[in-house]
């Protein structure tokens, strides 16, 4: 073969090789996801792994074809607010934002960066979007709201006789701020009073509920991320006082909590999955509503029923999503 021919067939060579890079499918570095949650505990960790399987189920897996980050705000808000800003300085395809304080700071740092937001009760009263409808802006995402009505139908299913119902929470949280305001009314009707403690920090949790200690029956928190981040403390509180403890996060159960009726957070994360792909795939989070999660399940843990001093009746327990013992 001569010379000539020998550099023709190297320069074909070379031209099908840039060729086919050329038309090869986009790599890693092409889409970027970061994630930030205000603090870590296990419903919001499994948001988080929810979101990252869909993703990989979706066609995006991180370190092969995904730029995957997540941060914890450690329950700070101030944190919360400059990881926002880092997060929008590296310019990514889509932000996720696990529960209210860290979506909050997220939609105020940026109106262009597609902002997805998951695990927030009520994404208009936290005023992330106007209403449930297509946002027109860059935020989009996915409520842990419940039907408060039954949850009420959890706490008499659980203590029948109740007249006065705990609840602590932090009220500088505007999902747990709403779902008190709503609960308070709800109660009333069917003449149950709700009482009142306040744990701005996680440290205030147990000496708060303690000061609801004999002015109570039974003791419900919402997904109010500083009393779910300690919970083992109020469960101590509840234990040591034989009062009920009812949840609306089912990952408390095995926590402490006697029974939790509420969305399951790991699908929760696989449905904000969905519509980060979605994004990543070209909509705009503008036209895609914003959405909620029916799929409900109860569980209930016996021997804290146990310690609180609950007899639950059988029909309950057959109705059970789980039963841990």
């Amino acid at each position: 073969m001569s010379s000539m021919k020998k550099l023709s067939l190297s320069t074909l060579v070379g031209t099908l090789v840039l060729a086919a890079v050329c038309s090869a499918p986009a790599l890693a570095a092409d889409k970027a996801v970061l994630v930030t949650a205000i603090v870590e505990h296990p419903a919001l960790d499994a948001v988080r792994d929810g979101v990252k399987d869909e993703l990989k189920d979706e066609g995006f897996e991180a370190g092969k074809n995904l730029k995957w980050e997540y941060q914890s705000a450690q329950g700070n808000t101030g944190t919360a607010a400059q990881i926002a800003r880092k997060f929008v300085g590296d310019k990514p395809d889509a932000i996720v934002a696990i529960a209210t304080p860290s979506a909050q700071a997220l939609v105020s740092a940026t109106k262009t960066i597609p902002v997805v937001y998951s695990g927030v009760t009520d994404p208009v009263a936290a005023q992330l979007v106007k209403d449930w409808k297509p946002s027109g802006t860059n935020v989009t995402g996915v409520s842990d709201l419940l039907e408060l009505e039954k949850q009420v139908d959890l706490i008499k299913r659980v203590v029948p006789s109740v007249k006065r119902v705990g609840m602590v929470y932090n009220p500088g949280e505007a999902n747990s701020a709403v779902v008190v305001k709503a609960m308070k009314e709800l109660l009333g009707k069917s003449g149950i009073t709700l009482v009142e403690a306040a744990a701005p920090r996680t440290v205030d949790v147990g000496s708060a509920a303690k000061s609801l200690i004999g002015k109570i029956d039974l003791m419900y928190t919402t997904t109010d991320n500083v009393v779910v981040s300690t919970f083992e403390s109020l469960a101590k509180v509840c234990n040591d006082a034989r009062i009920p403890l009812l949840a609306s996060d089912t990952g408390s159960v095995k926590r402490g909590a006697v029974a939790a009726l509420g969305v399951n957070f790991y699908d929760l994360g696989r449905q904000t999955g969905k519509i980060v792909a979605r994004i990543l795939k070209g909509e705009k989070p503008g036209d895609i509503p914003s959405s909620t999660s029916k799929n409900l399940e109860l569980y209930i843990n016996t021997s804290a029923a146990q310690k609180q001093g609950v007899t639950l009746s059988p029909e309950f327990l057959k109705s059970a999503t789980k039963v841990i013992n």
